[in-house]
């Protein structure tokens, strides 16, 4: 079996080059040997391997997609991968918007709700309590099974709305985190 130790990045060049792809192998005693635009040969001095890259048109032809990303079909010594290039100005884009959406995300009290429905059978925690991301907050009885239910944050417990023996419904309010 071949070792999966050669990393090959597609970046996209600047727009009108005549030459708009680019591979390049980024691992030691490896070189890139460049064809045409379509065709290069990755060779490993250290293995005396050699393998060829293909990038052509994408499943529809190297279609572009409305935002600008394009489709293409890349293939490494016989091994056929689909990917969707796009512009570094969209990437950068994408990249912005998600810092920080994990600190947004705990801005605000969590409610947690039931899945299943069944019998709460223990309650780990009390208001006021801090909690950690992952904790037990009560333990649930369906269907025979005990299932723990545990905390999707770290916070402080603002409101325990059931208690041991409670019957709850899927969608029923058991615990808010704040």
């Amino acid at each position: 079996m071949r070792d999966a130790s050669v990393r090959v990045s597609l970046a996209h060049g600047a727009p009108g080059d005549p030459d708009p792809f680019t591979v390049a192998g980024n691992s030691p005693g490896v070189t890139l040997e460049r064809i045409d635009p379509e065709r290069s040969l990755l060779r490993d001095e250290a293995r005396g391997d050699v393998q060829r890259i293909l990038i052509l048109p994408g499943g529809q032809a190297g279609t572009a997609l409305p935002s600008g990303v394009e489709r293409r079909e890349v293939v490494i010594d016989g091994w056929r991968i689909e990917v969707e290039i796009e512009p570094a100005a969209r990437a950068a884009l994408r990249d912005r918007a998600r810092r920080g959406r994990s600190d947004a995300a705990h801005s605000g009290p969590t409610h947690v709700h039931a899945i299943i429905p069944g019998v709460v059978v223990s309650v780990s925690v009390a208001p006021g309590d801090a909690v950690a991301a992952g904790q037990q907050l009560l333990v649930v009885e369906a269907m025979k099974m005990q299932n723990e239910l545990r905390a999707p944050r770290e916070g402080t417990v603002e409101q325990v709305a059931v208690g041991a023996g409670a019957t709850i419904d899927v969608g029923d309010l058991l615990v808010v985190i704040a």
